[in-house]
Parts: C-alpha cells; structure tokens; sequence
C-alpha cells in the first residue's frame, strides 16, 4: 500500500466512525428533533453515488467507507423519517 493509499484510508476511516457517535444517539435517544431531513437524505443519497463512484474506479477505501458510511446515515434517515410527528395546538382556541 502506498502512501496515497494509506492517506485515503486514513481518511476515509475517520470521516466514517464521525458518524457513529450520531447513529448511536438516535438509536439510543429515539430522538430525531435535531437532524434536518433534507440534509440526511441529500448526504445519504451523495454516499451511495461516492460509494458507485469507488465501484467504477476500483478504490477499495472509497468504496468500503461509502458503504459503511450509508448504514450509518441510513440508520439516522429511517429513524427521522419514522420520527412520530407531535400534534400541532390549535390556534384560535381559548380554554376554558
């Protein structure tokens, strides 16, 4: 392995575990109210087209961060798309 090899894994080794503090979170809290939806699926659609980009290159450390990279974030992206949605008051309506 040369040392382009190793920076790219490296990096990719860090930039994938980041994710777990989060996954495990949500798993843990069941709470999502902080996770923009937008994000998650934008960012979770991205991984999986990095992931096919490391496929077509052949880049083993592109492809097997992307690919753990996406069960994280797709953990994170079902539990907020699950995420029971909390009743709205109404508005206009006094108690009594």
């Amino acid at each position: 392995m040369n040392i382009v090899e190793v920076l790219g894994s490296a990096a990719a080794l860090l930039t994938t575990i980041s994710f777990l503090p989060q996954a495990v979170q949500v798993l843990r809290t069941r709470n999502t109210a902080g996770i923009s939806l937008t994000m998650y699926a934008l960012f979770t659609t991205g991984v999986v087209m990095w992931a096919v980009y490391g496929a077509i290159i052949g880049s083993v450390p592109v492809l097997a961060a992307n690919i753990v990279t996406f069960g994280l974030a797709a953990v994170i992206l079902v539990m907020k798309i699950l995420e029971p949605r909390a009743s709205l008051p109404e508005i206009g309506v006094a108690a009594e």
